[in-house]
């Protein structure tokens, strides 16, 4: 039987890896192999009968062609998949703690479906190092980096990256009041680049108020500590007109201090003191939730207990904290990170409201401040730290 010589070449395409080599190696093989079979059914068998010949060179020959078609396409699979581009607006440096805890949680969130950072995934971070009139800057960088998406942590982020561009998936973890900050059409059909999760900050204003009162029935002077331009103009009306109601109906009078950098916070909180507050609550805002191991420092210095949007509020020293945990907001926007670099389009991405809302007391504040929290009003929480 004729036999033929088989050549084994090596491709020279651009990018291929080493495992892509070896298998243009197996498959050139393969390929050599079948078209070797073409010539050998067509060939006289070796007692000189070609009756089985053509049902022969016709398998072989569709062999052929199957792994002929089939190498390229194998060889391109081997190359990986493309890396996906994402950008991060951060209002914190990656130095601070607390603004490296926030992006911690979201690049847990990229794990657990899948995603390496750096491998599969990489995010260009920007950071406004706590001065949010510095995002409108640092979102047109981003825009410009031609990115699959950008993650904007909060409402003030994806305002700035939403003037940006119109064009780039923007997901949001924290926003306040999407609809009536402008972010969204609706939360079921946001209807245009931006998506992500609400969590209802200025809505629960109120009830923080209501349980520092509960907690310590005989404060009647509370400062709130809040930053202008942290939401929507309607929704801080909204937040400060409903907070200011239910003061008066708890029969508390509210001092309110603002501050809009983090060079603020001693002025703000001699004022606070100058005005013999008996206690403080802090209002939602991406500052404030950044620093907010400064302010539970500074409300301790000053002996003043104190309540706070979240969780992670009371962990690094807050009195209390009510609302729902921004770190898991963080970490479930990976979800919606992926959806969008799988196809889907923000505008069909209903915006999710938290459904469980966690109440931690710190004990060891209160032992620091000389308060007692009655066992009964311990009850209330989800976590009391010891």
């Amino acid at each position: 039987m004729l036999k033929m010589r088989r050549r084994h070449f090596t491709p020279s395409l651009p990018g291929l890896t080493r495992q892509s080599i070896l298998l243009c190696k197996k498959m050139d093989a393969r390929v050599t192999s079948a078209f070797t079979r073409v010539f050998d059914a067509l060939l006289p068998a070796h007692d000189g009968s070609t009756t089985s010949a053509p049902n022969l060179c016709r398998r072989a020959f569709i062999t052929a062609l199957a792994a002929a078609a089939a190498w390229p396409r194998l060889a391109r699979a081997q190359q990986g998949a493309k890396v996906a581009r994402i950008g991060y607006l951060m209002t914190g440096s990656l130095a601070s703690p607390e603004a490296r805890a926030m992006v911690d949680a979201f690049r847990q969130g990229l794990r657990e479906r899948g995603y390496v950072e750096g491998q599969s995934i990489v995010i260009e971070y920007r950071s406004a190092d706590g001065r949010i009139e510095r995002f409108p800057q640092l979102a047109n960088e981003l825009a410009s980096l031609n990115l699959d998406l950008i993650l904007a942590p909060n409402t003030p982020a994806a305002r700035a990256v939403q003037r940006a561009t119109h064009t780039i998936p923007i997901v949001v973890p924290a926003m306040g009041d999407p609809v009536e900050d402008g972010l969204v059409a609706s939360l079921a059909r946001p209807g245009g680049n931006i998506t992500g999760l609400t969590f209802l900050g200025p809505e629960l204003v109120t009830k923080r108020l209501g349980l520092l009162k509960q907690a310590l029935p005989n404060v009647s002077r509370v400062a709130a500590l809040w930053q202008p331009g942290a939401f929507g103009e309607r929704t801080t009306r909204d937040m400060l007109q409903a907070t200011e109601a239910a003061a008066r109906s708890l029969a508390i009078e509210l001092q309110l201090v603002e501050v809009r950098g983090v060079d603020e916070f001693d002025r703000a909180f001699f004022a606070i003191t100058g005005n013999r507050a008996d206690a403080l609550i802090v209002f939602p805002s991406t500052l404030l939730f950044t620093e907010r191991k400064h302010i539970a420092d500074l409300a301790t210095k000053h002996r003043l207990p104190s309540i706070a949007q979240a969780r992670e509020f009371a962990e690094l020293g807050g009195l209390m904290g009510y609302g729902a945990s921004l770190a898991d907001l963080q970490r479930r926007s990976a979800t919606y990170v992926d959806k969008i670099l799988k196809g889907a389009t923000p505008a069909d991405l209903p915006v999710e409201q938290p459904t469980k809302f966690e109440f931690v007391i710190n004990l060891k504040t209160a032992k620091a401040l000389g308060l007692t929290i009655a066992e009964s009003f311990q009850l209330l929480a989800d976590e009391v730290i010891e």
